[in-house]
């Protein structure tokens, strides 16, 4: 059986917008991954105090974006899941249901600077690619800095580690969030079916 490359795009989405989208394109182009999936969190450890919207909105949020682009899915793996999410409990779990492919694990700079402090962090650098969205113009991570800890990495956790160029944006889902709570116009910032459902069932009001 041939092996797919199945980039693996998750966070709370709450609300997913074009900046999201724009990453899971550019790993897809950049990385020819068959396909990318969007993976909306259950219960996240690290964000227990955040007023996040339930699973089911974020859910169909994310449903609604991917119907847009043909090379995105929407996977529910971890809103199914009870108690808090980690990702090597993901990854492991995907691996069990199709050890064929291989899978790119796409992140910020940010969190890469801190993926050695989550759970199992040898199980998640040996058992998949972790593609850094590496965002030009970013004060907070520099180049150079990036480079340093990816090589760390490789030292340490023999982790396969690959390069996204992405230009760097402002968009944050908290920003879109506020400005849904103000009545403000949202349509450029998400995509047009996120923006109508959002509008439609007062989310964020």
């Amino acid at each position: 059986m041939s092996s797919n490359s199945i980039g693996i795009l998750g966070g709370t989405f709450n609300p997913i917008h074009n900046q999201h989208v724009r990453l899971a394109k550019s790993a897809y182009e950049q990385l020819a991954l068959s396909k990318v999936m969007l993976m909306p969190s259950g219960v996240s450890y690290l964000k227990k105090d955040m007023d996040v919207l339930p699973a089911d909105k974020r859910y169909e949020m994310c449903n609604l974006a991917a119907e847009e682009e043909p090379f995105l899915e929407v996977s529910d793996i971890e809103i199914r899941r009870t108690g808090n999410t980690y990702t090597c409990d993901t990854i492991r779990e995907l691996l069990e249901a199709d050890p064929h492919s291989t899978y790119y694990f796409i992140i910020g700079a940010d969190t890469l600077f801190m993926l050695d402090k989550w759970r199992e962090p040898g199980y998640i650098f040996g058992h998949c690619v972790i593609a850094v969205a590496a965002r030009k113009g970013d004060a907070d991570h520099s180049e150079t800095g990036l480079i340093h800890k990816i090589r760390e990495y490789e030292s340490r956790y023999n982790a396969a580690i690959r390069i996204i160029d992405i230009s760097i944006s402002d968009l944050s889902s908290s920003m879109i969030r506020e400005m849904a709570g103000n009545g403000k116009d949202i349509r450029p910032y998400v995509p047009e079916k996120v923006a109508e459902y959002i509008i439609k069932n007062g989310l964020y009001r």
